[in-house]
């Protein structure tokens, strides 16, 4: 039953209204009364006194019956709850208004009487009622004197047993039973209003809960925002505690669809690197088969073919796995770029001149073209160099013969502009955004004959990356590719 916050909140809150409620009405009505003897008292504090001055009631410590007689049929026909005793000077009852079987005391406590007459006492005063033995009524008390000698005192009780049965009708009276209700319906009022804005605040609270609820079973379908309930509202605990999941569950929800992508490319990886290694290794073995079993029939210029073939396929498969170790280093967490100042033309000169060689066997004019005094550049010079070896072994392959290539560099803001063009078979505008994946090829009918993996673009866009750079490309089928980025430039100390 009291699962929810809010069913255990309201059930608190109940329970203290309505220990509230009743702790008010039993203080009203104890307040009530008090107020009323109190009232009473001041009122007839010097009832007594007149009582005295007007008649006398005790004469050589005798008690006068006739004046005491005479007082007591008048003040019964004047205020019905007022009774009067005669004591002595010790306390002891001498004489009363009440019927005898009515008294059960003998004796009245003289302390309160001299406190009230003393003026020592807080009024409200309260006196032993004869009528009870352990009752106590508010009081009026005057000295009875006889030439300046103390002969009893008269004690009146303001509110006998008619005002006792007066209060009992007071308590069923029409207007406390309505101040009565009017504290009900105060309190239940506050109670509701209580509960309406436990409501509104545990509401988003059951939002939340439900929530993470969704997301903890995989149910969410839609994203939770929780903004405060009004433009312009600060934000509380609810609103900062549902933004900070919202966050967190965002972040859990692109880390698995990082996850997930992860995983669909590790699948795509193993399956390109299964097929690339499997087509070499079986045209190696099947070359290999072929000299064993061939041995003695084979002369020696066939031999020298099958293994130069056999040797080929081998330096491929050794290019692909020095690839892939090379990807896998540069997607781990442990590669470190370590940028310095170096010559960006030394080093775009011992690049091209690594590559001429193989460009001259294909006919191809490989051409460098640096402004002079070229600042520095900062960045990892190993890494560099892999990104311009890259790009130029792609422009080699995929040029024909007869063409050129082009390695420009220049001053660009701050940065150096690093341009590498060729005249080859370029690039379809739909395939653009698709050559820098892994193991992406465009023509695979040249394939077997390069010995092209694939991975020398995807291993140059993850090395800029390490450095906060991009590159771009601008190609057209026959008309050639030009890749291009920018280095930060760095004046030599």
């Amino acid at each position: 039953m009291f699962k929810s916050l809010y069913s255990k909140l309201a059930a608190v809150l109940t329970g203290l209204f309505c220990l509230v409620g009743l702790a008010i009405i039993v203080v009203t009505i104890f307040s009530t009364d008090m107020y009323q003897q109190e009232v009473n008292q001041r009122l007839n504090n010097k009832l007594a006194d007149h009582i005295v001055a007007e008649r006398l009631l005790m004469q050589d410590n005798r008690v006068n019956q006739e004046a005491l007689e005479d007082i007591f049929h008048m003040l019964m026909v004047i205020n019905p709850s007022i009774e009067i005793y005669l004591l002595d000077t010790e306390g002891t009852i001498l004489a009363f208004s009440a019927a005898p079987d009515k008294v059960k005391r003998k004796r009245v406590d003289l302390g309160p009487v001299r406190r009230l007459l003393e003026g020592h006492a807080t009024i409200p005063v309260s006196g032993e009622d004869p009528r009870s033995p352990r009752g106590k009524k508010v009081f009026t008390a005057a000295r009875i004197p006889e030439k300046g000698k103390l002969q009893g005192y008269l004690y009146v009780i303001l509110g006998g047993e008619t005002y006792d049965s007066v209060v009992q009708k007071l308590k069923a009276s029409y207007i406390l039973q309505l101040s009565t209700w009017m504290i009900f319906a105060s309190l239940l009022f506050a109670l509701v209003a209580g509960l309406v804005l436990f409501a509104s605040l545990t509401g988003r609270l059951k939002r939340l809960a439900n929530a993470m609820d969704a997301f903890r079973s995989g149910t969410r379908k839609a994203k939770i925002e929780f903004l405060p309930q009004k433009s312009g509202h600060r934000a509380d605990e609810i609103d900062r505690l549902g933004s900070t999941f919202t966050q967190m569950a965002a972040r859990i929800e692109d880390q698995m669809e990082q996850l997930q992508r992860a995983d669909a490319t590790r699948r795509e990886l193993i399956a390109n690197v299964s097929h690339d290694l499997r087509t070499p290794l079986a045209t190696l073995q099947g070359y290999i088969e072929t000299l064993l079993l061939k041995e003695d029939s084979l002369g020696p210029e066939e031999r020298r073919s099958y293994l130069q073939t056999a040797i080929k396929h081998c330096e491929r498969l050794s290019k692909l796995v020095s690839e892939l170790l090379e990807l896998a280093k540069l997607d781990s967490s442990d590669i470190r770029v370590e940028p310095e100042p170096f010559n960006m033309s030394e080093l775009a000169h011992d690049v091209v001149q690594k590559f001429q060689l193989k460009a001259g066997e294909k006919q191809i004019a490989l051409s460098t073209k640096i402004e002079n005094d070229l600042p520095f550049v900062n960045a990892d010079i190993g890494l560099i160099e892999r990104v311009l070896e890259n790009l130029i072994e792609n422009a080699i392959q995929n040029t024909s013969r007869g063409g050129t290539i082009s390695l420009v560099l220049r001053p660009q803001n701050e940065d150096i502009a690093i341009q590498i063009s060729d005249t080859g078979y370029g690039i379809p505008a739909e395939e653009l955004a698709h050559i820098f994946d892994r193991f992406y090829q465009l023509d695979k009918s040249r394939k077997s004959e390069q010995g092209h993996s694939g991975l020398g673009l995807a291993i140059t866009k993850k090395i800029l990356e390490l450095h906060d750079r991009s590159i771009n490309v601008v190609s057209a089928l026959g008309s050639g590719t030009t890749f291009s980025f920018q280095l930060p430039a760095k004046s030599p100390a």
